[in-house]
């Protein structure tokens, strides 16, 4: 691979970098070159890889230092203005003092805070938690629920029946909205640990240049929770594909983000089996991972778009906190809205109540004392499921069903 890519993420990581530091102190000029070199280098980036997933992220860092450089260029302006015009500073001496006889200005906090905006933050991306979700709250699914329950939740709990220790790494894939946050939060409820979670897509866009550094950190902090405190940690990388999908060309640092990740899922999975950090990864697009990574992952499970059962329980759920009519029939709804994913399935209640709502505003008597909505009939769901198709498509589907063909590992 040409080097000429990584070359140009590093140069305007760099550029960066040094634009943001001179900015926070104040050296204006200086600032304004090193952004502009790093506009420069990101604007080459996009041109050689004009198809390039992470284009439209590479601009939009163009663009924010771009404003940047215009917003320090109308504070030098005002500032000459200031200097030269007499009356501008007669007004000045009409404003009130900050206690110490001279008139308010920016304060070194409100520059600051403009600059830190150009920068990431590692925690912006790293949800911790204990999350507080039983297993009753994901419904179906059991094969899944299984699969878990036996690498997680059982070897906390007996470690002693697992003389040949147990999955560290599994990978969660299937249609999107089908619970596979759920299942990973319910598992670290479980077992009473922390829960970590990590949007893939946005670290790769948030770091330009620094991805594989933060993927170091992020273990770290797995590992130290982990040995610190004693508890089990589950790390949950959502969109795992965004870090360790094929490409048929890889720029700037994906080599080192994949090479990276490998070393961290070797180092767990070649700890002692007393170890309790487990990584969980999810994807809806499991055929864009490469080989070498799935053997680091020896649970793959298939969360499925839910069946009729559970479908039934979804709509009890979700129809629950609403005012409906005694008749409704939540089996009949279930069979009508086969297809249709948990998340579906809740955006379809959800749109049912703003249906009648709705009706109510528009018969002008919603700001009226004690008036509600009518209840939701049955006629009232049949007409969203006209106008509202599944998220999830037949041929989707068949692509899950061949995958997993191939890689299940229940």
């Amino acid at each position: 691979m040409s080097l000429a890519p990584q070359e140009l993420e590093n140069s305007a990581s760099k550029y960066a970098a040094e634009a943001i530091r001179l900015d926070s102190q104040g050296s204006r000029g200086m600032a304004i070159q090193s952004y502009q070199r790093a506009i420069e280098a990101l604007v080459k980036l996009v041109q050689i890889y004009p198809d390039y997933k992470l284009n439209k992220v590479y601009m939009e860092r163009a663009n924010a230092y771009q404003n940047r450089i215009k917003a320090l260029q109308m504070s030098h302006g005002l500032e000459e203005e200031e200097r030269s015009s007499p009356a501008q500073i007669d007004n000045t001496k009409q404003q009130p003092s900050n206690g110490h006889g001279t008139k308010p200005t920016a304060s070194h906090g409100t520059k600051s805070a403009n600059v830190e905006t150009l920068k990431a933050d590692f925690d912006d991306l790293v949800m911790k938690e204990k999350p507080n979700v039983s297993w009753n709250e994901v419904i179906g699914l059991e094969d899944a629920k299984r699969a878990i329950r036996e690498s997680i939740v059982y070897p906390m709990k007996r470690a002693d029946l697992f003389p040949l220790g147990w999955p560290r790494g599994i990978l969660l894939y299937g249609p999107p909205g089908c619970g596979k946050t759920l299942l990973a939060a319910a598992a670290a409820a479980e077992i009473a640990g922390y829960f970590i979670n990590v949007d893939a897509a946005s670290m790769m866009s948030k770091w330009l240049g620094e991805a594989e550094k933060n993927i170091s950190k992020l273990f770290k902090m797995a590992r130290s929770l982990n040995e610190s405190e004693g508890v089990p940690v589950l790390l949950f990388i959502d969109e795992i594909d965004s870090l360790l999908g094929t490409r048929n060309s890889e720029v700037g640092g994906e080599v080192r983000v994949k090479n990276q990740f490998l070393i961290e899922m070797d180092g767990i999975n070649g700890k002692s089996k007393e170890s309790q950090l487990y990584v969980i990864g999810a994807t809806n697009k499991p055929w864009s991972l490469e080989a070498g990574f799935l053997r680091r992952f020896q649970k793959r499970i298939y969360v499925t778009l839910p069946d009729t059962a559970s479908r039934t329980n979804l709509f009890t759920q979700y129809t629950v906190p609403l005012n409906v009519e005694g008749a409704l029939r939540e089996d009949e709804l279930a069979k009508v809205s086969e297809g249709y994913s948990a998340s579906d399935i809740k955006d379809i209640c959800q749109s049912v109540q703003l249906r009648v709502v709705n009706e109510l505003f528009e018969s002008g008597k919603a700001m009226e004392v004690g008036t509600n909505p009518r209840p939701i009939n049955m006629i009232d769901f049949k007409e969203i499921l006209k106008i509202r198709k599944p998220s999830v498509s037949i041929d989707m589907i068949r692509a899950y069903m061949r995958w997993s063909d191939q890689f299940k590992a229940l």
